[in-house]
């Protein structure tokens, strides 16, 4: 019994130290939480959601211009170091067709129906099949549609016309001109789309062109200063921009500008110009007073104010015939462009016949041909400006 009793005793004193343990553990607890409550009151003002770093993303702008790429020519072994050279050849507007409401028996129209596509070329085409690239001022549209705009003159032809220009190895087509919506919308898309089914390709407005030539990319743009007169700076900037960015080692910016039988480029177009090479043009093409314009040299790089007309529906007997083809020659040298490069003048007349518009270009010869040279040569010298 009494060995029972100790037991019970022995157990009754854990049972206590047990129960009195946990009484102070619990104690403690509650006075840590309750200090950690006291504590919160007090900084709870402090208390601040972590910053979050905003992340830096570098959002790259969408450029304003579409590029198309095309390939003519042979690229050169990677392992060559010899130069290479690309000639390109330019000439002013060409207008296919003619208006309705002309003399459709003298008309660009009818010498194509009694010759044929291969005649209005036929004295130019040797030089456009020796260079690597011909470009044309397309001035005029290529549609079946009979919404005709709303203005004196507009041109147009059957889009099977663009054979004209693709038998006689022209590979390009500026359209920024003040006919290519002659025929309002439909007719500038089909314009399009005849070009491209001949194998044309066409360059303007917010389409440039990036030409892979004998492995050298030369990049083409085209402006239309004529109707809207304003924004120019950055259609040139933003098509520059473009171009360089696509990997463009030559550039070459078209201009379609000045004022109608002007011999002399005015001020705007001299500001245009000064400002394309400004921003990284390395050659610029002037088209739309319908006669020559001289050739001026800004820091190095050449300047061509109006080409005049070339093979011209627009008009069956202009008062002047003179035009010209501008070639250039570039050489590259382990990819880079050289300082020098080569022009060459060719003397045209927009007719064969003297007293009346064929609509068959042909170079110049003899007294003629020096006639157009010291012609050029004089309104060249009028826009001179020194060398920067």
């Amino acid at each position: 019994m009494r060995a029972r009793r100790r037991r019970r005793k022995k157990i009754l004193r854990m049972v206590i130290l047990i129960a009195m343990f946990c009484i102070f553990i619990g104690l403690i607890a509650g006075i840590i939480a309750a200090v950690k409550g006291i504590a919160s009151l007090f900084h709870k003002e402090e208390k601040k959601e972590p910053v979050k770093q905003e992340e830096t993303v570098e959002k790259k702008v969408e450029s304003p211009i579409d590029i198309e790429k095309i390939t003519i020519g042979t690229s050169p072994k990677k392992d060559s170091e010899k130069p290479v050279t690309v000639t390109l050849s330019f000439t002013g507007d060409c207008t296919l067709g003619t208006d309705v409401n002309f003399d459709q028996e003298k008309s660009l129209n009818a010498y194509y129906n009694a010759q044929g596509a291969d005649y209005f070329l036929k004295n130019v085409r040797s030089v456009f099949e020796k260079d690597d690239m011909t470009v044309v001022n397309f001035e005029g549209t290529l549609t079946t549609s009979d919404q005709r705009a709303e203005k004196t003159y507009a041109f147009k032809a059957d889009p099977e016309y663009a054979s004209i220009l693709s038998g006689s190895f022209v590979e390009g087509a500026n359209i920024a001109n003040n006919h290519s919506h002659d025929y309002c919308n439909q007719g500038f898309t089909d314009t399009l789309a005849a070009l491209k089914d001949a194998n044309l390709s066409s360059f303007g407005y917010d389409q440039a062109l990036l030409a892979k030539i004998n492995g050298v990319k030369v990049g083409f743009a085209g402006i239309n200063e004529i109707e809207k007169h304003q924004g120019e700076e950055t259609q040139i900037k933003n098509n520059i921009d473009a171009l360089k960015d696509a990997g463009a080692k030559l550039i070459v910016i078209t201009m379609h500008w000045g004022v109608e039988k002007e011999y002399t480029p005015n001020q705007r177009q001299k500001e245009l110009a000064h400002y394309a090479i400004d921003e990284g043009a390395d050659l610029v093409i002037g088209h739309h007073p319908h006669v020559l314009q001289g050739i001026e040299t800004y820091k190095g790089k050449t300047i061509a104010y109006s080409l005049g007309n070339f093979c011209f529906g627009g008009n069956k007997n202009p008062a002047d015939k003179d035009t010209m083809i501008l070639q250039k020659t570039y050489t590259f040298e382990n990819g880079k462009l050289k300082d020098t490069d080569e022009t060459n003048i060719i003397p045209c007349s927009i007719s064969s016949a003297n007293d009346y518009n064929d609509y068959c270009p042909v170079i110049l010869e003899g007294a003629e041909k020096d006639r157009v040279m010291q012609k050029i040569e004089k309104y060249s010298k009028e826009i001179e400006t020194p060398e920067v």
